[in-house]
């Protein structure tokens, strides 16, 4: 392990959208931010090909394309991005103290501030050709696919009130909306089943599990299997929308601090405080209500600036 420890002012936890933000507002105000981007530099956006509701971008963009924008224009302000994973820290409950933390098990830094925008992983099924068409018509995230699903007919697998919004949401877009429950029963409130029901383009199939998605570059189908049956039938869609959960990735800082019962860091009122003095939590790690990318660009703004003022009232 190094002894060398490298002492800095603003240290930013990942590298989507809310940590990129957060940096070139960081880099502006002179605090000299590094970011270190975890295994998915990027986040979540590089596994989505197009982009078409962030401001800015008249004719959409490729999600890895504008992630690199964002990058480019973080580091044109000074901010030095870097490859690696925090693997350890060490966070101080005094105000003023010094956060320290571990790189990839061998670098030591220690931070005035600290940024956390490590967002959080979509649950997906795991079967293979679910994992293969990502990008290519599987996608966990309505609001910002379903557009491209227009007068079309898609899938919505899950059972709780994200996959009733999910559903109902692009039953507005879409021509027909079909739901796969894995049990005899949907886990959604009664208010969100209710929804669903009175929607004449959703169609809820029971006990029924996708088996295969169909295609070799786009999505043409899902084969589903009836669970208790063990029939299984062929839907022709061309969208499938996984609406089990996300999880926010955030083991690092557990018994540190404070989440809710999921796992999402808390943030006081309107800001983007942590429970600690100096660190701050932005971006889908502390969201779990809007998960998009112009939401948790606005939140990294809003970090900077909450660490600006911190640094400034220890003066």
């Amino acid at each position: 392990m190094s002894d060398t420890i490298e002492k800095i002012k603003c240290l930013i936890i990942g590298s989507g959208p809310a940590g990129y933000t957060a940096a070139i507002y960081a880099a502006r105000a002179d605090m000299k931010p590094i970011i270190y981007t975890g295994m998915q530099m990027g986040g979540q956006l590089t596994t989505t090909t197009e982009v078409d509701n962030f401001p800015g971008y008249p004719n959409g963009t490729d999600g890895t394309a504008m992630m690199e924008d964002l990058k480019n224009q973080a580091e044109r302000f000074g901010t030095q991005v870097r490859f690696g994973m925090i693997t350890k820290v060490e966070l101080n409950k005094e105000v003023g103290g010094i956060h320290k933390v571990i790189v990839d098990q061998t670098k030591h830094i220690e931070a005035q501030t600290i940024i956390i925008s490590t967002g959080a992983t979509a649950k997906y099924l795991g079967i293979e050709s679910e994992q293969r068409l990502i990008g290519g018509g599987v996608s966990a995230c309505a609001t910002c696919d379903g557009f491209f699903y227009k007068g079309q007919e898609v899938v919505v697998v899950g059972a709780g009130d994200t996959a009733a919004e999910e559903a109902t949401y692009l039953a507005n877009i879409c021509s027909k909306v079909t739901i796969l429950v894995r049990r005899d029963v949907m886990r959604a409130s009664k208010a969100m089943q209710h929804r669903v029901n009175k929607t004449k383009n959703i169609e809820v199939l029971y006990n029924t599990e996708i088996d295969e998605v169909l295609g070799k570059n786009v999505v043409e189908g899902v084969r589903i299997i009836n669970n208790q049956t063990k029939e299984t039938s062929i839907i022709n869609v061309t969208g499938v929308f996984i609406a089990i959960g996300h999880t926010p990735n955030t083991d690092l800082f557990k018994g540190v601090l404070e989440m809710d019962d999921t796992g999402y860091l808390i943030t006081k009122g309107k800001t983007t405080k942590t429970n600690l003095p100096g660190v701050f939590a932005c971006g889908d790690v502390q969201d779990k209500d809007y998960r998009q990318a112009v939401t948790a660009a606005g939140t990294g703004c809003m970090a900077a600036l909450d660490a600006e003022r911190y640094l400034g009232s220890l003066e």
